[in-house]
């Protein structure tokens, strides 16, 4: 048996795998740090004992049982661990050797306890983000400061400064009981919905979208729906793949973004669509439905419009009523605001923009000076829009959406509908 098959065997088990075995070692052993260095230890001792006794029938299960035993080595040796050997239970004699047959069924699936504990209210959130897509998304530092456009040092300080948190709070690796669930799993939820937005509409740098972050998101909400199947997990992920069905679509031959109502729409994925809109279905049955459930059916009604005209607008602004019923806040209002305006007329529109003016948050939010100039050019108030993509463009955001906003100004061309 070669070094290649032993590296090709090692290099099979996927991010989905290693966020499995190190959430089964964090919940077993209650040491994110101890968790990580003894699975790395036992990919290292594979490479060696592979070699020579051959790939293991349940390459992860190895792995598991050798990253276990290493950590029990570890906990008997350190006097500051010491006391957890009686938590843990541990046998008073080492088990057998690692060559002997072992059951991959035996290892379960702890990373929803994961979850949890990586979006803990108690951490900052631009800490949940990284300690999420390292632990649960199998992420390396430099993949997630590539993701979040940071440096890899400000991703390696945020994990290790949550990561002292947790273990100072002691922060369990485990689900919440059942009545503190639905206020944490809020959190949960918004962790992964703001990592697809980031990938979705850059707010910094040079490219509108980034496919990576994105589809790492739907990946989480996918392994978080399967590990806790309900409504608003139902939703989250029919709002994500109905979404991200767009993305052929939303960019022109220079990365620059195309507006919905000008998007090819024989472009958009059809597959997600009909995955998404089943389980926006799902998600509005559901007597739990929740936020995510109804933002997955208004996905749902402008995936299932063939044509930016053909857009049920009027059910748009009743969903975002209801939308509002669950988070009355300004950026829900202001998508209200523009789904009435297209399905009552832009002035009536344009009058529930300015009501929200005096929104602090609005007047930093580029998308809402956006909205307002889309409705000020139906109008033909052509000065007012300008001004309008003026103070849009000097807001935050990405280049291309700069660049795009600058063409606006200086050919005085109207979009058809919001970036997206």
């Amino acid at each position: 048996m070669g070094d290649t098959t032993t590296r090709q065997a090692l290099a099979a088990v996927d991010r989905d795998d290693r966020s499995r075995l190190l959430a089964a070692l964090t919940r077993r052993f209650g040491d994110l740090d101890l968790a990580e260095d003894v699975l790395q230890d036992a990919f290292e001792q594979a490479l060696t004992s592979w070699s020579m006794t051959g790939v293991p029938d349940s390459p992860a299960a190895w792995l598991m049982t050798t990253a276990k035993r290493k950590a029990i080595d570890t906990v008997r040796r350190d006097a500051v661990l010491a006391t957890k050997l009686a938590e843990l239970h541990i046998e008073s004699t080492r088990a057998p050797a690692a060559r002997e047959p072992i059951d991959g069924s035996v290892i379960g699936d702890d990373r929803l306890g994961m979850f949890f504990a990586c979006t803990h209210p108690v951490l900052r959130p631009e800490d949940r983000i990284a300690l999420t897509l390292r632990f649960v998304g199998g992420l390396s530092a430099p993949e997630v400061a590539h993701a979040l456009l940071v440096p890899t040092p400000t991703v390696q300080q945020r994990i290790v400064r949550a990561k002292k948190r947790i273990r100072t709070l002691g922060v369990p690796f485990s689900p919440p009981e059942i009545d503190e669930l639905p206020a944490r799993l809020d959190v949960v939820l918004r962790v992964v919905y703001l990592m697809f937005a980031e990938g979705f509409a850059r707010s910094a740098g040079d490219a509108h979208v980034a496919d990576d972050l994105a589809a790492e998101a739907i990946r989480l909400a996918h392994v978080l729906h399967g590990l806790l199947p309900c409504a608003e997990t139902a939703g989250l992920l029919a709002l994500l793949l109905l979404t991200h069905a767009r993305r052929p679509a939303r960019l022109d031959d220079v990365g620059g973004p195309i507006p919905l109502g000008d998007q090819d729409r024989t472009r958009w994925d059809r597959a997600l669509i009909a995955e998404g809109v089943v389980l926006a279905e799902q998600a509005a049955a559901d007597p739990d439905a929740g936020p995510y459930a109804v933002q997955a059916s208004i996905a749902a009604v402008h995936a299932e419009a063939r044509t930016a005209a053909a857009t049920d607008w009027q059910q748009i602004a009743v969903l975002y009523r209801i939308l509002e019923s669950f988070d009355p806040g300004p950026v829900v209002r202001v998508g209200r605001a523009v789904a009435v305006g297209r399905a009552f007329g832009p002035r009536v529109g344009l009058r529930m923009l300015d009501a929200l003016a005096s929104e602090p948050v609005l007047d930093r939010y580029r998308p809402f000076h956006i909205a307002r100039a889309l409705t000020l050019t139906e109008l033909g108030e052509a000065a007012d829009a300008a001004d309008a993509y003026r103070r849009a463009r000097h807001l935050p955001g990405n280049e291309a959406e700069d660049d795009y906003l600058a063409a606006l100004l200086a050919t005085s061309t109207s979009p058809r509908g919001t970036i997206g």
